[in-house]
């Protein structure tokens, strides 16, 4: 190889080198009092957050932390794709912890519940606790006990709390690992 060659290589490595670190440090400056961490032998990140919060999120979710408050610590998670499961214990997270989906705002005091955006729909399932769902442009909206869901598209309509059959929330814990 020339030593042209050799240099544009070692350039090339260097620029992708320097990206990495870059994405890097800027992901770990901006993680909002949360740890980040892996689950062995699968693609999933399991985020364990100050005040107890815990959120798994699944292959190839799209998401970011949200301090809204500037306190160091996340308050909320801006949803775009896939599935989180979250756990908040109850007393534990100050103001309680909402997620931001394109079609609905999920917020809670103290609970595990899962949101899945797909599709251009959001779906909420409590597993305990209690979860307010409203439209984000909507001051109306449902509160959700354990064993319940709703699915929220885009629209006025009214949201429809059901009871979800144990198949869909068994294929929906799954992806969690649960």
């Amino acid at each position: 190889m020339s030593a042209s060659g050799r240099y544009l290589r070692s350039l090339v490595a260097c620029m992708l080198a320097c990206v990495f670190w870059v994405d890097t440090a800027s992901a770990q400056s901006n993680n909002a009092g949360c740890t980040f961490e892996l689950v062995a032998g699968t693609s999933r990140q399991v985020l364990r957050c100050r005040e107890g919060l815990t959120i798994i999120a699944e292959d190839r979710a799209r998401f970011a932390l949200v301090d809204r408050d500037r306190n160091g610590s996340a308050d909320a998670v801006r949803l775009r794709r896939k599935a989180l499961l979250l756990d908040a214990p109850a007393g534990r997270v100050r103001g309680g912890f909402a997620v931001v989906t394109p079609q609905a705002i999920a917020a809670v005091r103290g609970t595990k519940w899962a949101v899945d955006v797909a599709r251009g729909k959001t779906s909420v399932f409590v597993v305990k606790g209690r979860v307010a769902v409203q439209r984000p442009a909507s001051n109306a909206g449902v509160v959700l006990g354990p064993g319940e869901g709703v699915d929220v598209e885009a629209g006025t309509g009214t949201l429809t709390v059901k009871r979800w059959p144990a198949a869909r929330v068994s294929a929906l814990m799954a992806r969690f690992g649960q």
